[in-house]
């Protein structure tokens, strides 16, 4: 099967519609990463249909799960960015929403800038730093991908949110104890079971808000 093919069909069983220049631009993204990848290791997955699976459809899995109120015009950051995952795919399938790629490890946030010019990704801004030094409450939506546990996660980007901002934790699984661990400030509001074309494994967006 070809990547456009399965990509095509990876976004049909996720409900998702996308117009083939995005759906182009999509893959051109995975082209620039397996280029870069084997100079700089961005990321262990090397094979093209493996990242379409685990990077493209992974990211893009939250989309079906996320109230249309949360995207339109909504200003989104990534954490813990890496190779621009899930922000890159996400701003490329909606190029309505403004996303910040929060990366600490310059060499990634050296390809990100890269693919922001490449894919001309207009409302895709790179930061180079550790969340924790970044400018406070300037975004509606924090999502992150595998970051970190959940505690931590509230503890270090929770001030990039503006006044009724969520953060979005994209992960296997939260258990109990570690939702239990959650700062006293901080609640989980919904967690929603994603899935993923031609992934056999769980895979969960939880949100959190400010209790």
């Amino acid at each position: 099967m070809s990547l456009h093919d399965q990509l095509r069909q990876g976004l049909g069983a996720l409900g998702l519609d996308l117009p083939a220049a995005t759906q182009s631009k999509l893959l051109d993204y995975v082209a620039l990463l397996k280029k870069w990848n084997a100079t700089y290791n961005l990321t262990a997955i090397r094979d093209e249909s493996e990242m379409v699976t685990q990077h493209l459809l992974d990211s893009l899995s939250v989309l079906p799960a996320l109230q249309e109120s949360a995207l339109a015009a909504r200003r989104w950051a990534d954490v813990g960015s890496g190779a621009g995952l899930p922000g890159i795919p996400l701003a490329i399938a909606r190029p309505d929403l403004d996303m910040t790629l929060i990366e600490a490890v310059e060499k990634k946030s050296a390809f990100q800038r890269q693919a922001k010019i490449e894919l001309g990704l207009g409302n895709v801004t790179v930061a180079n730093g550790r969340v924790e030094g970044m400018p406070g409450g300037l975004f509606d939506a924090v999502i992150s991908r595998a970051f970190a546990e959940l505690s931590d996660f509230a503890n270090l980007a929770g001030h990039l949110l503006a006044p009724n901002g969520k953060l979005y934790a994209m992960k296997g699984l939260a258990s109990e104890d570690e939702t239990n661990r959650l700062p006293p400030a901080w609640a989980v509001v919904e967690c929603a079971k994603l899935s993923v074309p031609g992934l056999d494994a769980q895979r969960h967006l939880i949100v959190l808000e400010r209790a």
